[in-house]
């Protein structure tokens, strides 16, 4: 058995090793979700496509009966794709199995296109409709269901659904539960890294060819450099000190954290009661849905928002270039989502000699720095606009905690993780341009202590009650909240 390398100690960065595993776990897995999606997409061409073979098939259209066809067409295939997604044909355990898969859209579509076709055709010859569906089903349902099953199956073996894991806490526990992986080869776990601070016989460097690559506080730093869906840990049951401890420091996570070794189930089921063997100890605070409703409603929204704004837009750079030499944007690198580094973009509102991207220095009521224009940007928070742009590309979200500065300092010169305990709990969402916080009137610079407390308390808040219709919500009240300029400036 080769040794792996020893991992540093060092508080400065991850090991080599680590480094390594986390270049390998740069891409998202393809979560179950992702899948439904492309699948319902292709099932909504294929299936308009189908019907309106069907139609053309029967008779020659005129130009008003091929655009009245292209409706029902669209009216037949999106309600069958909605009764396949209510029924469960897009699920992957249905979708891999061809016979089944074809089955789920026979019974979605009967209804649908049945009701479609009386409408738009009447009463036609029985036998030309069922001719000409029969040979639509042949050449479009049956190689597009068998298709897509084969590339699922590909997709499957070849890893790019699995989720990966990490565990925490090595020895005879964590052999105990990568052996019962292995022995269920229809799980989708893969387990990538051990961590543990223990050494020696009771946490070895290797534990069934999966290496340990560094210690408990590593994993923050490991789990913002790569791609990791679970994070199981195999203490033992006496060790309830450390596993609070650890959970403590793992809240910061959007990762969801397990406790395996109260269990023999490993089929990593939500905590439905006490009885089942993987506890869910913290949920995920970013589940793949919430990324699909969230990210969807972003684009939207925000490709709107950006249209009304272009004009205001092309307005405020005329103003900054008139009022001071200089660039009209300006960046700053914030903290993103799982606390990663973001450039967040901005109109310029100090003078160019003058600029802190580092938001070293609090901004204060009559900062000489601030032009006159930046004054007015600042007090309506225009100068927010170009993060529309932030918004399209995905770094930022409409509405989510506000990004702080990366090393920002309060007036105290105090760093923000010194000031609230478990600060960086605040990026367990993307950040958005406005805030739960902002519309209750914590909005512009921080320069008291207590104000960031009560924004950490008002992001928390947001992160655990998520929902579309609060993001709606918040959207609604933010001009409202402009009003109150107090602390703009």
């Amino acid at each position: 058995m080769n040794r792996i390398p020893q991992f540093s100690t060092k508080d400065t960065g991850l090991s080599d090793i680590a480094l390594h595993v986390a270049r390998h776990l740069k891409r998202a897995a393809l979560a179950p979700i992702w899948i439904a999606v492309i699948v319902s997409c292709i099932d909504l061409v294929l299936f308009s496509v189908l019907f309106w073979f069907v139609r053309f098939s029967l008779a020659p259209l005129t130009y008003f009966q091929t655009f009245q066809t292209t409706v029902w067409a669209l009216c037949a295939a999106g309600s069958t794709v909605a009764l396949l997604g209510a029924i469960g044909g897009y699920r992957v355990s249905t979708l891999k199995n061809t016979i089944y898969s074809i089955g789920y859209v026979i019974i979605a579509g009967v209804v649908p296109f049945g009701m479609v076709a009386t409408f738009d055709l009447g009463p036609p010859q029985p036998d030309h409709i069922a001719e000409a569906a029969l040979a639509s089903v042949c050449l479009t349902i049956l190689p597009g269901r068998y298709l897509i099953s084969r590339a699922l199956r590909w997709a499957l073996e070849s890893g790019l659904t699995e989720r990966r894991a990490v565990i925490v806490g090595g020895g005879s526990n964590a052999e105990h539960l990568i052996r019962g992986l292995v022995q269920r080869p229809e799980n989708d776990i893969r387990i990538c890294a051990i961590f543990d601070d223990r050494q020696g016989e009771r946490s070895p460097d290797l534990v069934l060819d999966v290496p340990k690559i560094g210690h408990f506080s590593d994993l923050l730093r490991f789990a913002r450099q790569a791609e990791i869906d679970l994070i199981i840990i195999t203490l033992p049951r006496t060790a309830e000190a450390r596993i609070a401890a650890l959970l403590t420091m793992f809240r910061v996570l959007p990762i969801p954290v397990h406790l395996s070794s109260f269990s023999n189930d490993l089929n990593f089921r939500d905590r439905t009661s006490r009885e089942i063997d993987l506890i869910d100890l913290l949920p995920p605070s970013f589940r793949p849905e919430r990324r699909l409703a969230k990210r969807s409603f972003d684009l939207v929204i925000g490709s709107l928002a950006l249209l009304l704004a272009v004009p205001v837009m092309i307005a405020i750079a005329l103003a900054i270039r008139l009022d001071s030499p200089g660039p009209i944007l300006f960046g700053q690198v914030r903290h993103g989502f799982n606390d990663l580094p973001i450039n967040v973009l901005k109109f310029r509102t100090m003078y160019v000699d003058s600029c802190d991207p580092g938001a070293r220095r609090v901004v204060t009521k009559g900062d000489p720095r601030v032009t006159w224009v930046g004054r007015v940007l600042r007090k309506t928070s225009l100068d927010e606009l170009p993060q529309l742009f932030n918004v399209l590309t995905g770094s930022l979200s409409l509405v989510g905690p506000r990004p702080h500065a990366v090393n920002a300092l309060s007036s105290r010169q105090e760093q923000f993780n010194e000031i609230v305990d478990g600060y960086s709990a605040r990026h367990r969402l993307p950040p958005g341009i406005t805030g739960w916080a902002q519309i209750h009137g914590l909005r512009g610079e921080i320069d008291d202590p207590e104000a960031l407390r009560a924004r950490f308390a008002y992001d928390l808040f947001y992160i655990e009650n998520w929902s579309l219709w609060l993001d709606v919500k918040i959207l609604l009240r933010t001009p409202l909240a402009l009003l109150d300029t107090r602390h703009a400036y």
